[in-house]
């Protein structure tokens, strides 16, 4: 009995890598309230976002986030990616309005292999995603080609990547790889940004990390700040 609990439970916390199904359909719905709207809340003053920027949201699970960027870009354009079918649909039922103007579209795409030319955004965020990424140099690299020069990276989890909470979850989730704000910097600085700001919240365990691709790709500095 028990071990059919922990496989339920088990079971159910898979899908915040790639929701499927009835339970992954519940957990999509809860990421626009709770705890990931307070990270987001929390994250976005780390970075401006003009109001006629081209934004990416990477993971875009029930589409909080595209909205948020949608009401920073006000004037601008927002594309939302997720590789769960699930995610993409609630996504854009949440952004319908948007999406029926025109200012916004959801696809589903990995984030190793992202369907956008070169240099297509100004801005891309990945919130509460990364853990799941198949290997953050692999995918910072074809993020980096996606964006501007001058363009901004906002990474944000829930997780130090040192706290109990991931720890216990990472042996729940299969894939899931708890990540620190230097793994993030030293990924994002091996990718060509360079890492303009990280952060801590010490009494929540929220990070940001945020990397800026410059103009010129040997101009960036391997220096944390």
């Amino acid at each position: 009995m028990r071990e059919g609990v922990r496989e339920m439970f088990k079971g159910f916390f898979q899908n915040c890598a790639c929701p499927k199904g009835l339970a992954g359909k519940l957990m999509v719905a809860m990421m626009n309230y709770g705890p990931h709207a307070a990270l987001a809340k929390w994250a976005f003053p780390h970075i401006q976002i003009a109001k006629t920027a081209t934004a990416l949201d990477v993971g875009c699970g029930g589409g909080g986030n595209v909205r948020r960027l949608l009401v920073c870009c006000e004037n601008g354009h927002v594309v939302g990616v997720d590789q769960s079918e699930i995610s993409v649909e609630k996504s854009r039922s949440y952004n319908e309005e948007a999406i029926r103007s025109g200012q916004c579209e959801i696809r589903q795409a990995d984030v190793a292999e992202l369907p956008f030319p070169e240099a297509t955004f100004d801005v891309v965020t990945a919130f509460e995603t990364v853990y799941f990424w198949p290997g953050l140099e692999k995918s910072f690299r074809e993020i980096f080609r996606v964006m501007k020069p001058g363009g901004v990276f906002l990474v944000s989890n829930e997780s130090t990547g040192h706290d109990k909470i991931a720890e216990k979850f990472s042996r729940i989730i299969d894939g899931m790889v708890p990540y620190t704000v230097e793994d993030i910097g030293d990924a994002m600085q091996k990718t060509g940004f360079t890492v303009i700001e990280t952060d801590i919240d010490q009494r929540t365990n929220r990070i940001a990390v945020v990397g800026k691709k410059l103009t010129d790709v040997g101009q960036n500095s391997d220096q944390l700040r």
